[in-house]
Parts: C-alpha cells; structure tokens; sequence
C-alpha cells in the first residue's frame, strides 16, 4: 500500500531549519502510521465525549473502539444532528455533542437562498487547524525555495460574526482564524510575511479591505513572491478590482494621500507609515493599465511572483483559464484541503497541473470513514443497521467515495457531502482528488445532471469561443420550469478579448448544443424521445453580473472569503437580479444526439 514515500520532486531544496525538517518527519510519522493514528483518534474523541448526551442516547456505553462505534452510532446529515445544533445555539451549555463548551459556531458558505448551516466548535480545535497550517510551508519550501526572501499579496477578508439566541458567535472558519489569537499575535516568520497589513485583513468593509489590500501590494510590488486568495474567484475580483480602480490607486500612490472612502480609523493610521509619495510607481502603474490590456498582468506589475496560491479545484477548476490569462501560464498551487467541518489535510506536491492535485488527509486531523460512491448502486444508510464504512487506510485506488468526520467538537459520523477519488497513497495514506459536492444538481423530468457534468458540458462549448479570443467569465444554471416543456438555462459572462470579431449568434447557439451533446444519456432521452426537456439556452449577461450577485450575497451574511458562485440558482431575487442583466439568449439548434439503444 506504501505506494509513494517520498516527499520530495526530483530537484528540491532542502528544509531550510530545524523546525522544517520536524514539521516534515512529523507527516511521515503520521502517514506511515495512518491506521494506528485513527483508532488513537477515535479512541480521544469517544474517551473525551463519553459522557454526552449524545453518545449515551445510542448506548455506547463509554467504550471507544471501532466496532462499537461503527454498530451503535449513525451515519448522520446536517438535518439529522440540526435539533441538537438549535439547542446550542439556543443557549443550552450541557454536553450534548461535546464534553468541552461550545466556543463557537463555524458557519458554512451556505446555499444561494442564503442559509448557512452552523458548525460547533471548541478552543481546542484553533490548535489543531494551526497545527495544519504550519506545516504549509515546509512542504512548499521543498519546490520553491527562498519563500522567506520577500512577502506574499494575500487577499484575505473576514466578516462581521452574528451571536446565536444564546449568544455564541457564529462566523465562517475564516473569519474565526484571523480574529484569532494565533493569527493577531503571530511571532514573525519571514515564510509567513503578508504585504496586506492586519488592519485591512480585519476590517469588515470589504471595499476598505480590498482596496487597503491591493495598494499595499503595489507598494510592495518588487517583494511580492506569491499572489493568492483562498478560491480562485477571489483572485480574481481582485484583478477584476484593480481593473475597476486603478486610477484612484495611482492617484493615492502619486500624492502619498489615502483615498477618503478609507474611513476606517485603524488602517488610516497603519497607512501614514507605510504610504509615502512615489510618482515613478505612479507612472508605472498607468503605462500598465491605461491600455486596458490585462495579459499576464500579474507577472507584470509583481514581475517576482513565482506561482499563485488558490484553490483551483471542484467547481473552481473553470477559472484556470482566466487565471492563465492575467498570470501568463504562472504555477497554481492548491495547498490545503479543509471545511467548517474540519480541517482534513495537505497536497504534497503543491506544485502539480491543478488537473493533477490531490490531497493527502492527515490522520490526525478527526477520525475518517468513506461510503463507496457509485451513481448506479448507491448505498442505502439506515439507522437500525448502520453501514460498515470502509476505513481511511483501506481505501483502494481508483475508486471514489463520501468523506464521513467525526470531530473533536462532537460531530459523529457526519457526511461532509465532497466526494472524493481515490489517486494513490503517500506511505499508507490514500491521497484524493476532489471531485465534487455531492448532488449539485439540474433537473427538469427524469434528467439529473450534477456540477460535474455541466462543468464538463461549459467546458466543452467553451472551445468553440477559442477562434473569437473569447473567455466564460463566469457561469451558473438555473432549471426553468416556467415553460412547457422546462430547460436548462446557462448563464454566461463573457470576457471578449477583441471587440471586433465577438462570437456570433449562430456560433452561441452551437455553444448550447455542444453542452446538450455532454450531458448524460437520461437528458438527452428527455431532449430527443420524451420531449419532457427543452432546448437548452445560454442567457449571456453583462460584464460584472457575477460581481453583483456575489455583492447581493455578502448583503445577505455570506463571507467574501468563502463565497463561491452558485453553480445553480433557485432564490427568485437571485434569478430576477440575473435576467435582469441579459443581453443575448441563444437556444440549441437541434436536439443532441442519443440512440434508444442507450436506453438502459
């Protein structure tokens, strides 16, 4: 099963201190140990939360081993653990997930409705996720050394928390870590330096922070080493920022003045001694942004960057083009793998194609059980006689499967709802490729298309944009029901590289049936015997579309850090905001093709 124990590229550097070659030698304690780790784990956890209501209402019966765990506790969702959640957050203090006090609620990133589910935490856990983070970079320093020579232009946002009835805080895992004493008071490491003072990180206007943010990387331009966001459509609403604002920015930078939107008192202090007049940066920055032209901008205005730092992965894996566009081919690496849930684990070799990432979890982290995935033969979960989930180290290559946690917090058994492949093993530690949420879905009749698969279909049409030098900005789906038969809508945001030869009408209406001829049989059953489905139709929407719906949710309570667009939309004010904003729609020509032989 030892399949790959090296950490290292064929050419690396090697750690470059003690404490790299202990963070290092600790994942492959933990790796070559994986099984041994997790019933350790799982052992901690039921020792530590015996006594809970929770774990007393399926007779556990203080035991913590395995096969007590796995006959007595369910396989459980968000909905079936909810009453327990609402109690907490009501102000009930007794232990009834966990031994140890609730400190927090971690909130997920919610649907496009807004509804955000509400994720218990313990102080304990801050230690736990740091203890993920520190092992970041030395795992990077292995493919891109001298990290600790200049600073890295991190975008990163934290929202203003809300208080449960019982007054606990509930805040994204994000907004929890930068508020945290860990991060406010962090000891220098020159691997760890940030050109975004934490001012701007913590102020909860996100046009102060950006702004704060993005004129700090100018004026560090020349030490910027990496660029970066958490996802990758954070980065971009940064270029799609500095595209919008450049002007008043070479403006502040010429003056040595802070543009007056920048109301927040402590980022006005913290700027006097970092802004200070410099009119051949001024003058810089115009000569690159006054033609408009935003190839390969990145290497440009930061000509030291070496790779971007985002996560590229699942639903964000339709930006690496545009990603390419702005950075001139720049390296994109994915780092990290973790949820309000909890935090899972690390890439090893960072420095892959994005189409290549994998993550190795860390057994550590929370005790990991996986259902085998197959669409075809799923399998039925039932409380009276929970299912024998397949354990992290016996995990074979090539198949995918569920992520099932059980936390430190409390969390027992709970289904994450990613779904992962499995693509090989560091010592006996599978590594996973991300593959998606599960059941992200369209559907009209019968058909079930999944975000995969309308990615894949986005995917495909885009290719015939190729010869305009056109690029799909950004893109969701909404299933329109209004109409008989319904169809699928696509909405797309298009950036057109040259204006004078677009993409034309008849090229966006085979757009729409390249992404028919992609979508699974059952659809295309619909489209050709039952006629229960429509044409498919592409909706384009002006520029900046995708940037007011991600506005209108931030208005609603989503966080900047964790938003990410909705890859299909049901919330009516979100439709309506959209069709709002339409300039052309485009219908398939013809039905895609499909033969009954396909029927099965």
């Amino acid at each position: 099963m030892a399949v790959d124990s090296s950490l290292s590229p064929a050419v690396v550097s090697t750690p470059p201190n003690e404490k790299f070659a202990k963070a290092l030698e600790f994942i492959e304690q933990m790796t070559k140990n994986t099984d041994s780790v997790q019933a350790r784990v799982l052992g901690e956890i039921l020792s530590q939360n015996a006594e809970t209501e929770y774990l007393r209402r399926f007779g556990l019966g203080g035991a913590t081993d395995r096969d007590s765990f796995k006959s007595k506790i369910p396989v459980v969702t968000y909905e079936d653990l909810q009453p327990e959640i609402q109690r907490i957050a009501n102000g009930d203090f007794s232990p009834i997930l966990c031994a140890h006090h609730i400190s927090e609620f971690l909130t997920s990133s919610g649907t496009s409705a807004g509804e955000r589910k509400l994720m218990p935490t313990i102080k304990e856990e801050m230690s736990r996720r740091q203890s993920l983070y520190n092992l970041l970079n030395p795992v990077m320093n292995l493919y891109v050394p001298g990290l600790d020579k200049g600073k890295g232009l991190y975008f990163l946002f934290v929202k203003a928390e809300s208080k449960t009835p019982g007054g606990l805080v509930a805040r994204p895992v994000l907004t929890s870590y930068y508020k945290s004493d860990q991060f406010k008071g962090r000891p220098y490491d020159p691997y760890n330096v940030y050109t975004s003072p934490d001012e701007a990180i913590l102020c909860c206007d996100s046009f102060q922070s950006m702004y704060t943010q993005m004129l700090c990387g100018l004026l560090m331009r020349e030490e910027v080493l990496r660029v970066g966001a958490v996802f990758a459509s954070g980065l971009l609403r940064a270029i799609r920022f500095l595209q919008l604002n450049w002007r008043q920015l070479v403006h502040d930078i010429s003056t040595g003045s802070l543009n007056p939107r920048i109301t927040d008192s402590s980022i006005r202090e913290r700027m006097t001694k970092i802004l200070k007049p410099d009119p051949d940066l001024a003058d810089f920055l115009v000569r690159e942004c006054e033609g408009e032209n935003w190839d390969s901008i990145i290497p440009r205005i930061w000509p030291n960057t070496k790779y971007l730092d985002v996560i590229v992965t699942g639903a964000m894996a339709q930006y690496i083009p545009l990603l390419d566009f702005y950075s001139g081919g720049l390296p994109q690496a994915c780092t990290m793998y973790a949820s309000s849930e909890c935090y899972f684990g690390l890439n090893l070799k960072p420095m892959t194609k994005p189409s290549e990432v994998s993550y190795t979890i860390m057994p550590n982290m929370g005790y990991f059980e996986f259902i085998p995935h197959d669409p075809n033969n799923p399998i039925t979960l039932s409380r009276d006689s929970p299912p024998r989930l397949v354990e992290l180290a016996d995990l074979e290559v090539g198949k995918e499967y569920e992520l099932v946690v059980t936390t430190y917090a409390g969390l027992c058994r709970y289904r994450v709802g990613d779904i992962l492949r499995v693509t090989g093993f560091h010592n006996s530690a599978p590594q996973f490729k991300f593959i998606r949420r599960k059941n992200v879905l369209l559907s009209i009749d019968s058909d079930k298309t999944d975000e995969s698969e309308l990615q894949k279909a986005v995917e495909n049409a885009s290719v015939l944009l190729r010869q305009y030098d056109t690029t799909i900005v950004e893109y969701t789906s909404y299933a329109d029901s209004s109409s008989i038969p319904g169809h699928y809508v696509i909405y797309w945001e298009l950036l057109i590289k040259d204006s004078s030869n677009p993409p034309s009408d008849d090229v966006l209406a085979q757009c729409c049936l390249v992404m028919e001829e992609a979508m699974n049989t059952v659809y295309r059953q619909c489209r050709v015997a039952d006629n229960s489905v429509g044409p498919l139709e592409i909706r384009v929407v002006k520029n900046g579309t995708f940037e007011e719906l991600m506005d209108y949710a931030i208005s609603r309570g989503a966080s900047i850090n964790q938003y990410k667009a909705p890859r299909c939309v049901t919330f009516t004010p979100i439709v309506e905001l959209l069709n709002a904003r339409v300039l052309s729609a485009h219908f398939s020509p013809t039905a895609p093709q499909w033969t009954p032989e396909r029927r099965v």
